[in-house]
């Protein structure tokens, strides 16, 4: 069962797209396992249910799937605009509470995300250890986000930075992180990896890339990084470009992994 609409957040004070999966076996008496699935940097709250499988997932692992919508803020509370990160881990959780039967335990909930989506979810579970036991990245942006800051302070203003990027795309990042484009560790995926890596609650993670991917190279290096830190982690790869073709595999073998276990 797919319920598409909006709700209103307090935090961001506006309404806000919202997309739901439950199983069509759906019993009000049940606590459903949870997976919060976000979306990428020109995507939306519906692009997952209209470029996966996810309904068959849903039914299969009898999991509920929460698609929110954070338009092209890198699920940060941004410096000019909405604040992201707090809606996604605080309020949207107490929203669907509400609403649905779903489990509080932790290892009853996952974070799961693709490209901006992908750095996104890490930013959770790591920074909210707590809260989420589970978490898949695919594809993942931003994953050295304090060199990507320091290039473009450096090189923004410059024409051939213009032409690789976008001035869309500068935008975007003055918007999240302000005009002199600062730097904090709270937003910086290994810092937030090594600060829990001693911890005894913190989440599993699968990561995966495409081959032919433009952000492979990052994603490989972010692998051997993480390889040095005590997690339970998994990466993969294989023949795939940043498309939902490579997403929606990429889901599959995740859930697999994760619901599987």
């Amino acid at each position: 069962m797919i319920l598409r609409g909006s709700v209103f957040s307090k935090t961001l004070e506006m309404e806000t797209g919202i997309t739901v999966i439950i199983p069509n076996t759906f019993k009000e008496d049940n606590k459903y396992q949870v997976a919060y699935l976000l979306h990428g940097l020109c995507g939306n709250n519906g692009n997952w249910a209209d470029n996966s499988m996810l309904p068959v997932y849903a039914n299969e692992y009898n999991t509920i799937f929460i698609m929110p919508e954070v338009a092209r803020s890198f699920y940060t509370d941004m410096k000019y605009g909405q604040k992201f990160f707090t809606y996604i881990t605080e309020e949207l959780p107490q929203i669907c509470k509400s609403v649905f039967n779903i489990s509080s335990k932790r290892e009853d909930t996952a974070i799961i995300g693709g490209s901006m989506g992908g750095y996104g979810a890490l930013k959770c579970t790591l920074s909210k250890p707590e809260q989420y036991g589970y978490c898949c990245a695919f594809a993942s942006a931003c994953l050295f986000l304090k060199e990507g800051l320091d290039n473009q302070r450096a090189y923004g203003d410059t024409e051939d930075f213009k032409a690789m990027y976008g001035e869309r795309l500068i935008n975007d990042f003055q918007a999240a992180f302000g005009k002199s484009l600062e730097w904090n560790s709270s937003d910086e995926i290994l810092v937030l990896a090594k600060n829990i890596c001693k911890q005894s609650i913190k989440p599993k993670i699968y990561a995966s890339c495409g081959i032919e991917d433009c952000f492979r190279e990052d994603n490989k290096r972010f692998n051997e990084e993480m390889k040095k830190l005590d997690f339970e982690f998994v990466y993969e790869e294989w023949t795939g470009s940043h498309n939902f073709y490579f997403f929606d595999e990429a889901l599959k073998r995740a859930l697999e992994l994760l619901y599987k276990r």
